[in-house]
C-alpha cells in the first residue's frame, strides 16, 4: 500500500461523513497519473504554493497601500491567516484539511494591485465587470503555467470560485475558507487600523466587544469556537444568532470607519487614476504587453487580455510601470 493509499484509507475511517474524500474527487479537466506520496488535494496545494501568482501576493495590498511599517498585512499574510483559521475549523469538524488548505491558498490569486480599490477600478473599466474570485479561478484554470493552468481538482476550483459572492461552495471545506476569510480580514484589518492610528481601541462598538472580546485573539477565538460548536455534525457551517449578529455589526463598522472612510479618498483617487491610465494605455498598445497576453488578446479579445495583465500586477510593478510610461526621465548629466 502506498503512502497516498494509506492517507485515503485514514480519510475514510476518520473524517466526518460530510467531509470530502480525496479518493472520490470529481477529478481534473486533464487526467493525471496518481502520485504515490500525495493525495489529489495535497498535489493541488503544492501546485498553488509554487505558482508565480502566489508569490506575487506578498507585494499586493490588503488594506493599507505601501505601508511604511513592517507589520501591516499584505495579501500574502492575509492568505496565510485565512489558511490557519480555515484549517483550525476543518480539523475541529473532522473535515479534509488538505482540501481546505488548497482552497485557502488559492482563494485570492486573482486579486488586483491596491486591494479592493483596484478591484473596483477594473470592475468599472471592464464591460462585463470584474470580480476577484472569478479572476482567481481564471488564474488557476488559464493563466498560470504559461497558459496551461494548474489543472486543479473540481473541489478546489469550486472553493476558489465561491469563497465570496452570493453562491456558496459545494463542499464544507470551501465553506470553511469562506467563513475563515471573513473572520481573518475583519480582525486583522482592525489590528492594522489601530496600528495606523485610524482607529482607537475605544472606537470599537462596546456591544461587540462584550460579545466577541476586547482583544484581537479573543475575538478570533470566539468566532471560531462558535462556528465549530454550531456546525458540529451538521451538513453546513453557521454561527449562532448572537455571534453572527455581533460579527455583522463589526463588519459594518469597519466599512463605515475604515474601508470607505474619507482618510482613504486621496489614495484611492491616485490608485484609480494609475490603474485607469495603465488599462487605457495597453488597450491602445496591445503589442507592448508580454507575449502571453498578446495571445489572449487574439483569442479572447483586447479587454480580457488587458484585464488579465493589469490585475496580475503587484502594487510596486504597477507604480514602476506607470512611472516609466507617464513620467519624464531624469535629465542626463550635464544638461543645461
Amino acid at each position: 500500500m502506498t503512502v497516498r493509499e494509506t492517507i485515503e484509507r485514514w480519510e475514510d475511517e476518520r473524517l466526518s461523513p460530510y467531509a470530502a474524500r480525496s479518493a472520490r474527487t470529481r477529478g481534473r479537466e486533464a487526467p493525471v497519473t496518481p502520485d504515490d506520496l500525495r493525495t489529489e488535494y495535497q498535489r493541488d496545494r503544492d501546485r498553488i504554493l509554487h505558482s508565480k501568482s502566489f508569490r506575487r501576493l506578498k507585494f499586493k495590498t490588503q488594506v493599507f497601500i505601501a505601508p511604511e511599517g513592517d507589520h501591516y498585512r499584505t495579501r500574502l499574510t492575509h492568505t496565510l491567516e485565512v489558511q490557519q483559521v480555515a484549517r483550525t475549523i476543518a480539523r475541529a469538524l473532522r473535515l479534509n484539511e488538505d482540501l481546505t488548505e488548497a482552497i485557502a491558498l488559492g482563494h485570492d490569486l486573482g486579486h488586483t494591485p491596491f486591494g479592493h480599490i483596484g478591484e473596483r477600478t477594473l470592475d468599472h473599466l471592464c464591460a462585463g465587470g470584474f470580480r476577484h474570485n472569478e479572476q482567481s479561478l481564471r488564474v488557476v484554470e488559464k493563466l498560470e503555467n504559461s497558459g496551461k493552468g494548474l489543472n486543479l481538482t473540481w473541489e478546489v476550483r469550486d472553493g476558489i470560485a465561491h469563497h465570496s459572492g452570493p453562491t456558496a461552495p459545494q463542499t464544507l471545506e470551501g465553506e470553511c475558507v469562506a467563513r475563515a476569510d471573513r473572520v481573518a480580514y475583519i480582525n486583522h484589518d482592525i489590528d492594522d487600523a489601530l496600528r495606523a492610528g485610524i482607529l482607537q481601541a475605544d472606537d470599537l462598538p462596546l456591544s461587540v466587544l462584550k460579545t466577541l472580546g476586547r482583544t484581537h485573539g479573543e475575538r478570533i477565538e470566539t468566532m471560531i469556537r462558535d462556528i465549530v460548536r454550531e456546525s458540529a455534525d451538521q451538513p453546513g457551517l453557521r454561527m449562532s444568532p448572537l455571534i453572527q449578529g455581533a460579527t455583522d455589526e463589526l463588519r459594518s463598522f469597519m466599512f463605515e470607519r475604515v474601508y470607505r472612510d474619507k482618510w482613504r479618498s486621496s489614495e484611492e483617487a491616485k490608485c484609480d487614476r494609475l490603474l485607469t491610465q495603465l488599462f487605457e494605455y495597453f488597450s491602445g498598445n496591445i503589442g507592448q504587453m508580454p507575449m502571453e497576453y498578446i495571445e489572449i488578446a487574439y483569442l479572447e479579445g483586447q479587454e480580457r487580455a488587458v484585464a488579465d495583465f493589469v490585475s496580475g500586477m503587484t502594487d510596486r510593478y504597477a507604480v514602476r510601470l506607470y512611472r516609466e510610461l507617464f513620467m519624464p526621465s531624469a535629465y542626463p548629466a550635464g544638461f543645461d
